[in-house]
């Protein structure tokens, strides 16, 4: 495996910040903090040892059995993803030039994308938070619940994109967007040699679409069609500018391929604790 250059690694010289020890949603200055700063604010997490999805899975199934509940987890990845999407922004020159738009898919990755779509909002942007599923409701009760909150948040507009045809009608004016968040397909998602279906796969061609007008791409944990643990690609995949993993660097996002998709990688705590990861 060939490490990428941009992920974070941490400073021999500086000196230990209280801050190093917040999670995301505990961090009261995060939302604001350019992506420099929040590269050296997750350093500890980046310096971890990498591993796959299925070890990932693994430690997070054995944080929730030990008591950390997957709402927190997830409350945590959402607030570090918005941290992200809005340095980007800042960096790009279109924080609040537009509304962002989160393409959240029917399990947790897409629950990461609503509660960044909540905190996102609570910093002054307009966010369309988009349900991409045949479902009426994610599948999993963390995404759910997440999904519910939103309709509490004046600044967020909620879609349901069942079909091709909403995907369709989403992709006319994609590039009024300023940000592009793709929480698709994560941990558990199809990503290398496996077919993506509809609708996640036009949700995938609506994000390529926005990256082609130059609209910043961020993706949550993974960009969707890419295996957290080979790097292999399905086809379409999506390119993002910025990824943002969580807990542990990914081998997938360290190899050619996966590196070349990922963009920039920021690797963030979510709260999974030491006696919880065998990796």
């Amino acid at each position: 495996m060939t490490p990428t250059p941009t992920l974070a690694t941490p400073g021999s010289t500086r000196a230990p910040d209280p801050a190093d020890d917040l999670l995301p949603a505990d961090d009261a200055e995060l939302m604001g903090l350019d992506l420099r700063a929040l590269r050296r604010r997750w350093a500890g997490a980046a310096a971890r040892s990498p591993i796959g999805a299925e070890a990932m899975a693994g430690a997070d199934k054995r944080a929730q059995i030990r008591g950390v509940p997957g709402q927190r987890l997830m409350e945590h990845a959402g607030a570090a993803v918005a941290a992200a999407t809005m340095a980007i922004g800042e960096a790009t020159d279109r924080w609040k030039k537009g509304a962002i738009l989160v393409l959240c898919g029917p399990g947790n990755n897409g629950g990461d994308g609503f509660v960044a779509a909540r905190y996102l909002a609570k910093a002054g942007a307009e966010v369309a938070a988009v349900l991409v599923s045949g479902a009426a409701r994610p599948t999993t009760p963390d995404a759910g619940r997440n999904w519910d909150r939103l309709d509490r948040e004046p600044r967020v507009t909620r879609i349901h994109a069942a079909s091709v045809a909403d995907l369709r009608v989403l992709a006319r004016d994609v590039e009024k967007a300023s940000i592009v968040v793709d929480a698709l397909l994560g941990t558990g998602g199809t990503g290398g040699t496996g077919a993506l279906r509809d609708p996640i796969r036009s949700a995938v061609e609506v994000v390529l679409k926005a990256r082609a007008a130059k609209v910043p791409i961020v993706a949550v944990d993974t960009p969707t069609g890419v295996d957290l643990t080979s790097g292999d690609a399905s086809q379409p995949v999506v390119r993002a500018d910025l990824t943002v993993t969580f807990h542990r660097p990914k081998t997938g996002l360290l190899t050619k391929r996966g590196a070349s998709l990922a963009g920039k990688v920021l690797v963030a705590p979510i709260g999974i604790p030491k006696e919880a990861d065998r990796g």
